[in-house]
């Protein structure tokens, strides 16, 4: 199926006019990849029975700081629109920054102390960036789903946050990361690493298995285990350079406590050459105060 190309907010008005619900939008930056097929075929199964899938494709300048990729991030259209249509997308809006901006926008959306943290220490303003041009992708394409990947762990949280906050009537999805088979994280900025660089890369996905092995001892042992990891890889030649590692509470996005117990998130960003890479894995804690913890403990014991 050949899906309607709206390339103006016009065009897109039109498109989704002829769409049935539920309508499940997948907002991305285009250059589509294996993760984004996983979010197309779970958007497919959510928009049954009868329903409409729509995909937009822009590259936000909102969400990128002086001295980013934004001239260089890959745009792909033509192949983006036969993923598109390989996966059975109804309508796809791909509009050019003067649809989205056509003023300077001075008025956005805040992504409060959750979005101070982490990318947005790393990043100051992208997350005030991306939850501004994600309200206007909601308020242009009006779908009853949104979907978004898990990898993103700190986006995903405060779109939800913001949908909540401002009672805006969609549901937000999401599936897991997708990675390659040598483990790194599916992710449009991986085309940029040479050979080399991608080897150095896969330090970032073996400190987080590192951590994860680790999750039964606590926070302590996990941030141990893992940084043992990047040390390791900051040795490489070109190096791992890493930019944060933390075990963090999955709604704040704080630190957790010494000793602490239950889930979390484990989050590292790092550069290999000029290309930065982010990753996350879930975690459950253990510790007295988990029981979950205590079983898995206990079905070890039985192995």
């Amino acid at each position: 199926m050949i899906p309607i190309l709206a390339r103006t907010r016009l065009g897109l008005a039109a498109a989704r006019r002829t769409l049935r619900p539920p309508v499940v939008l997948v907002p991305t930056m285009g250059a589509l990849h294996d993760g984004h097929r996983a979010l197309l075929a779970r958007a497919r199964e959510l928009s049954q029975p009868g329903g409409s899938i729509l995909v937009s494709i822009f590259v936000n300048p909102l969400q990128f700081g002086p001295g980013e990729d934004l001239d260089r991030y890959p745009r792909a259209l033509d192949s983006d629109l036969l993923i598109c249509a390989e996966m059975a997308a109804d309508v796809v809006f791909a509009p050019a920054t003067s649809q989205m901006y056509p003023q300077a926008q001075l008025i956005t959306v805040d992504p409060g102390p959750p979005g101070q943290v982490l990318e947005g220490a790393s990043r100051p303003g992208f997350f005030t960036g991306v939850l501004t041009v994600v309200l206007k992708l909601f308020e242009l394409t009006r779908p009853d789903v949104a979907m978004f990947g898990e990898k993103d762990a700190q986006q995903l949280a405060l779109v939800r946050r913001m949908t909540a906050d401002l009672n805006l009537p969609i549901e937000i999805a999401s599936v897991p990361t997708v990675r390659d088979p040598d483990g790194l994280a599916v992710s449009s900025r991986n085309r940029y690493l040479s050979a080399t660089e991608r080897a150095v890369a896969r330090g970032l996905p073996r400190a987080l298995r590192a951590g994860l092995q680790a999750q039964d001892a606590g926070p302590e042992a996990v941030l141990k285990a893992a940084q043992a990891v990047l040390d390791e890889a900051a040795r490489d030649e070109p190096p791992l350079v890493a930019d944060y590692l933390a075990v963090a509470d999955p709604g704040t996005f704080e630190p957790v406590a010494p000793g602490y117990a239950g889930p979390a998130l484990l989050l590292a960003a790092a550069r290999a050459g000029a290309t930065r890479l982010i990753d996350n894995v879930p975690l459950m804690l253990g510790g007295p105060g988990n029981p979950e913890a205590k079983v898995r403990a206990g079905h070890a014991a039985d192995d």
